[in-house]
C-alpha cells in the first residue's frame, strides 16, 4: 500500500472509533441491503440507508468500509458478512457520488479519492471491479481536472516500470482506466490545457497489450476497442502500432484477450479497411478459426467480422476467392449448440402441450423506428472478477457494478447468438455471389432439410431463409414446419423470404394469410410471437394491398381475438401492439372500425404505466413498471393518428379530453431514451395531424424540446440511443413549426444554436445533420427575419447536409424556408453563394405538389433575381458554375 494511502488508514481508523456509535448499525444494514435470504430485511435496509445519506460522514464511512480488507477494532463480523458489507458500500458510494457529487464536501472528496486508489490495489477482484466504478463516476461528475492526478497514478501502476506494485494492483488500475474510456470517452478525446488526454493514453494502453497478465491485457484492448471507431487523430496516429499489436495477440492462448482482438479487426473494417485488404488471406483464415472457437462468445464476436466486412465494397469483394471456405463455415455455426438446446427445454417435440407462464419467453419492445427524410438515412463486459469473485455476485454480468436481481437466464430464442450472426452473414453473402453461394449451401439442404433430429432440419430451414434474396422464386414453395423446435426458424425464413420478394409476394397474400391465421389457431402462447413478425413484414411489403376488404376480414377477425385475449400486464402485448402498428399503417382507413377501442387502450396503459413509475419513485419497495409498455403504445398511437388522418384523428384525440398531450408531456421527460424516441415521434405526428388540439400544450412542451436538442448533455455511454431521440426531436421540431409558425419566434434563438451545434459536429450521424438541416429551414418559413442575422452560421453546413437528402416535401419546404433566410440577408451567402446556386440548377422533383412546387420555384427565381442585380459582372460569376448546371439555371429561370 502507497504510504499515502497507508497514512490515511491509520488516520481513519481513530476517526471511525470516534463515531463508533454510528458504523456498527450501518455495517448490518450495507450487509442486509445485499441479503437475497430475507427479503424484508433487505427491504428496511435500503430504507434506512437511504436516510443515512443525510449524514455528512456516510461517504467517508462507505470509502472507509469498502478499502479496508480488515474488520475495524471491535467489529465482530465473519469474512462472508464483511465481504458482503464492503460491496454493499462500494455500491452505494458509487449512487451517491453519481446522484449527490456536488454536495459532497471537498474534504470527503479528497478522502474517498485516496481510499480509491488503494482499494484498487486490494486482493479481491469484486472490489477492484466495485471501485473502478467510483472511480470513473468521479471522472465524470467532476471531469478530468477535478482529479488531474488519476490518470498518471493508474498509469504508472499497470506499467509498473518500478516492479512495485502487485498483480491485484495492476488489474485493478487496468480495470479502472478501461470503465473510464468507456464512461468518459468523449472527454478524453477533448482538449484540456492545450491537449488531449487520448494521444498521450492511447500508446500507453496498445504497449499495455504485451502484459503478462491475462486481465491486464483483456481490459487493455477493450479500452482500445472503445476508441477504435472514433476515429480521433489519436486513433489515426496510433493505427500501424496497433495493427501489429493485434496481429501478435492473435495467438494468444487466452479466450477473452482472442475475443478484444476479433472486435479490433471488426472495428477497424469500418475505420480503415485499407489497412486490413494487404492481410485479408491471413484474416480470413484466422476468423474462420475463431468463429469454430468452442468459446461461444468469441465464436461470436469473430462472426461480426463478415457482416462489418458486407458494409464496405472494396474489402467485401477481396473475399470472393474465399467463398468456398466462408460458407461451409457459417452453415456449421447455424445449429443450435446443446447448451441453447438445454435451454430450449431439450431435443423432444412438444406441439400438444400447453404452454406453462415459466415457458413463454419474454418480449421486449423495438426501438421506435427513426423519422427521417432522407430515405437513405443512416440507421462489453470489461471486468469479469474471475476465480476470484465474490460469491452471489457475478460481475461479469453486471451494469454499472449494480446487483442482477433477474431470476430469470438468457433466452436463447431472444439473445442474438453465433448462429443467428452467422444466418445473417449468409444472406449477406447470398445477397452479392447468389449462385455461388447456393451451390455450396445446396448438399447441406439436402441431408438436413428430412434430418430425423428437429435442430438439423430448424438449421436448413433458417438456411432457406437466409439464402431467400438471392433466389426468392424457388423458396416460394417453401412452406412453415409446425414442430415447436423448428416454428421460431421457419417463420424466420417466412419473413426473410417476405422481405425480399417484395411486390412479388403479393398473388400470394391470400393463402400466406390464411396460414397465418391457421396458425393463430393453433400456436401456443410461447411462439405466438413470431406470427406478429411475419404479419408485420406481410404488411409492410404489400402495404396497400392488405387494405383488400377480403384480406381485412380473413386477418383482422384473427388479430383482434388475440389482442382481446392479452392482458394489459402481458409482455407479448409488445409484440402484439407493434404488429398492429404496421398492420395499421398497411391499412390505413380500413383500419377505422378497429381503432377506438385500441388507441384507448394505449392511452390507458401510457397512463397505468406512469403512474406505475411515480409510485415507485416515492415508495422503494415498489417495483419499477416496464418501459416497453410505453414504448409500443406511444409507437401505435403514432400509426393510429398517421392513417385516419383529418376528422377521424381529431375525434380520438378529442375523447380522451387532453389526458393524451398531458401524458405525452410526461414520456418527453422519461429517463428511457425509447420512451423519448417513441413520443418525439407521436409529437411530431399530433404537429401534422391534430395540430388544434396539440397547440395549446406546446407552451410547456417546446422548453423540454429544447433540453433534447442539446448534444452536449448527452451521456456518452449511451450516445447512439442518444442519437436517435435527437433525430426524433429534430423531425417533430420541423413538423410544429410548419402549423405553429411565429409562435416558434421564442425559441428561434436557442433552436439555431443547437442546430448548428448538430450540423457541425463530425460525431453526429449523417441522418441526423439532414433532419437539423431540414428543421432549420422550415424554421425560416415564418421567421426568416429572425434567422437572416444569423445565416454566415449555418449557410455551409446548410448546403451540405441538403445535398444527398432525397426529393420530398418535406426538403422543397427546408430550401423554401432557408431561401427566404437568405432573402432577408443576402450578402452573408458569399462564401457558398455558387454551392447554392448549383443546389438550384440542380433542383429536380417531379412528384412535388402544388401549391408548395410554385412557391419553391418562385423564391429560388426571387433569390436569382436578387443576386442578378446585386453582382455587376453576374454573367462572369455564372460562369464559375458546372456547364450543365450553368444551363439547367438558365432554362428554368432565364439568366
Amino acid at each position: 500500500m502507497p504510504r499515502a494511502m497507508a497514512s490515511t488508514m491509520v488516520g481513519l481508523d481513530g476517526y471511525l472509533a470516534a463515531k463508533s456509535r454510528v458504523p456498527r448499525p450501518a455495517m448490518r444494514l450495507l450487509r442486509d441491503s445485499l441479503s437475497g435470504y430475507d427479503k424484508t430485511a433487505q427491504k428496511q435496509a435500503e430504507l434506512m440507508l437511504m436516510q443515512a445519506k443525510s449524514s455528512p460522514d456516510i461517504n467517508n464511512y462507505l470509502a472507509y468500509i469498502a478499502s479496508h480488507p480488515e474488520l475495524p477494532n471491535g467489529v465482530t463480523m465473519n469474512d462472508d458478512a464483511w465481504s458482503m458489507v464492503r460491496s454493499s458500500s462500494a455500491v452505494m458510494l458509487k449512487n451517491n457520488v453519481k446522484s449527490d457529487y456536488k454536495q459532497i464536501s471537498a474534504d470527503s472528496l479528497a478522502f474517498i479519492k485516496v481510499a480509491v486508489i488503494g482499494a484498487l490495489q486490494d486482493k479481491h477482484a469484486w472490489i477492484r471491479n466495485h471501485i473502478g466504478i467510483v472511480a470513473t463516476e468521479l471522472i465524470k461528475r467532476g471531469g478530468l481536472l477535478a482529479w488531474p492526478e488519476l490518470l498518471p497514478t493508474l498509469m504508472s501502476m499497470w506499467t509498473n516500470e518500478g516492479g512495485q506494485f502487485s498483480d491485484a494492483a495492476q488489474e485493478g488500475a487496468m480495470g479502472a482506466m478501461c470503465k473510464i474510456c468507456e464512461d468518459s470517452a468523449k472527454t478524453l478525446d477533448r482538449e484540456l490545457n492545450g491537449q488531449r488526454p487520448l494521444a498521450f493514453i492511447l500508446p500507453k494502453l496498445i504497449e499495455a497489450t504485451k502484459s503478462p497478465l491475462v486481465k491486464v491485457r483483456t481490459q487493455s484492448l477493450t479500452a482500445i476497442n472503445v476508441f477504435v471507431p472514433r476515429k480521433s487523430q489519436a486513433m489515426l496516429n496510433s493505427i500501424d502500432d496497433l495493427l501489429q499489436h493485434l496481429f501478435f495477440l492473435a495467438t494468444d492462448d487466452n479466450t477473452d484477450v482472442r475475443r478484444q482482438v476479433c472486435k479490433a479487426f471488426v472495428q477497424l473494417v469500418d475505420a480503415r479497411p485499407d489497412k486490413l485488404e494487404p492481410h485479408i488471406s491471413g484474416l480470413v483464415d484466422y476468423i474462420l478459426t475463431q468463429q469454430k472457437s468452442d468459446d461461444p462468445d468469441l465464436a461470436l464476436e469473430a462472426s461480426e467480422f463478415w457482416l462489418a466486412v458486407g458494409e464496405h465494397d472494396h474489402l467485401w469483394k477481396a473475399l470472393d476467392p474465399y467463398i468456398h471456405q466462408i460458407i461451409p463455415t457459417l452453415l456449421e455455426c447455424m445449429a443450435y449448440s446443446g447448451e441453447d438446446i438445454a435451454l430450449l427445454g431439450g431435443e423432444s417435440d412438444d406441439e400438444d402441450e400447453e404452454d406453462l407462464a415459466q415457458d413463454i419467453k419474454p418480449a421486449h419492445a423495438k426501438k421506435s423506428q427513426a423519422r427521417n427524410y432522407n430515405k437513405t438515412g443512416a440507421q462489453e463486459d470489461s471486468n469479469g472478477a474471475g476465480a476470484d469473485q465474490m460469491p452471489g455476485l457475478d460481475d461479469g454480468d453486471l451494469e454499472d457494478g449494480e446487483i442482477d436481481e433477474s431470476e430469470d437466464g438468457d433466452n436463447p430464442e431472444e439473445r442474438w447468438t453465433l448462429r443467428k450472426s452467422s444466418a445473417a452473414a449468409l444472406d449477406v453473402f447470398a445477397r452479392d455471389f447468389k449462385n455461388r453461394v447456393f451451390e455450396c449451401i445446396l448438399p447441406f439442404l439436402t441431408n438436413n432439410l428430412k434430418h430425423p433430429d428437429w435442430p438439423y432440419r430448424e438449421a436448413a430451414v433458417l438456411a432457406l431463409g437466409a439464402v431467400s434474396g438471392g433466389t426468392p422464386n424457388y423458396l416460394l414453395d417453401v412452406e412453415p414446419i409446425f414442430l415447436v423446435g423448428v416454428q421460431e426458424a421457419a417463420a424466420s425464413a417466412v419473413a426473410n423470404l417476405l422481405e425480399t420478394s417484395g411486390k412479388q409476394i403479393e398473388p400470394y397474400a391470400g393463402p400466406i394469410i390464411q396460414q397465418f391465421v391457421r396458425c393463430f389457431n393453433s400456436y401456443k402462447d410461447k411462439n405466438m410471437y413470431i406470427l406478429y413478425d411475419c404479419v408485420q413484414t406481410l404488411a409492410e411489403q404489400i402495404g396497400p394491398v392488405l387494405a383488400r376488404q377480403d384480406l381485412v376480414n380473413e386477418l383482422m377477425p384473427a388479430l383482434i381475438t388475440r389482442y382481446q385475449k392479452v392482458p394489459d400486464e402481458s409482455r407479448e402485448l409488445f409484440a402484439l401492439l407493434e404488429c398492429l402498428s404496421y398492420v395499421a399503417m398497411a391499412l390505413r382507413k380500413a383500419f377505422a372500425p378497429y381503432a377506438e377501442p385500441i388507441f384507448q387502450r394505449c392511452v390507458n396503459i401510457i397512463h397505468m404505466n406512469l403512474e406505475q413509475t411515480m409510485a415507485a419513485t416515492s415508495n422503494p419497495e415498489i417495483d419499477e413498471p416496464d418501459k416497453d409498455f410505453l414504448v409500443t403504445s406511444l409507437d401505435l398511437l403514432s400509426s393510429i393518428i398517421q392513417v385516419l388522418e383529418g376528422s377521424g384523428s381529431t375525434e380520438l384525440v378529442n375523447s380522451t379530453n387532453g389526458s393524451l398531450f398531458e401524458l405525452l408531456g410526461l414520456c418527453l421527460e422519461d429517463p428511457s431514451d425509447e420512451v423519448r424516441q417513441s413520443a418525439y415521434a407521436l409529437l411530431g405526428d399530433c404537429a401534422r395531424y391534430v395540430f388544434p388540439q396539440l397547440q395549446a400544450y406546446l407552451q410547456s412542451m417546446l422548453p423540454i424540446l429544447l433540453k433534447q436538442l442539446d448534444f452536449e448533455s448527452a451521456p456518452d455511454e449511451d450516445i447512439d440511443s442518444s442519437f436517435a431521440v435527437i433525430n426524433n426531436a429534430c423531425w417533430s421540431v420541423g413538423e410544429i413549426s410548419m402549423q405553429h409558425k411565429k409562435g416558434m419566434a421564442p425559441y428561434i434563438t436557442e433552436m439555431l444554436q443547437r442546430f448548428v451545434e448538430l450540423m457541425t459536429n463530425p460525431r453526429v450521424p449523417r441522418s441526423l445533420v439532414e433532419n437539423a438541416a431540414i428543421a432549420l429551414g422550415r424554421l425560416g418559413l415564418d421567421n426568416a427575419d429572425l434567422l437572416g442575422p444569423a445565416l454566415p452560421q449555418f449557410s455551409e453546413e446548410f448546403m451540405n447536409a441538403m445535398e444527398d437528402v432525397d426529393p420530398s416535401e418535406e426538403k422543397a419546404s427546408a430550401f423554401k424556408g432557408f431561401t427566404m433566410i437568405v432573402g432577408q440577408n443576402p450578402e452573408a451567402m458569399e462564401k457558398t453563394l455558387l454551392q447554392f446556386f448549383s443546389a438550384i440548377a440542380r433542383y429536380r422533383d417531379p412528384t412535388l405538389q402544388k401549391p408548395l412546387k410554385q412557391e419553391l420555384h418562385d423564391v429560388f427565381q426571387q433569390a436569382v433575381n436578387t443576386y442578378k442585380q446585386m453582382i455587376p459582372h453576374f454573367n462572369d460569376f455564372l460562369g464559375q458554375m458546372n456547364p450543365e448546371d450553368r444551363q439547367a439555371l438558365a432554362a428554368t429561370y432565364a439568366v
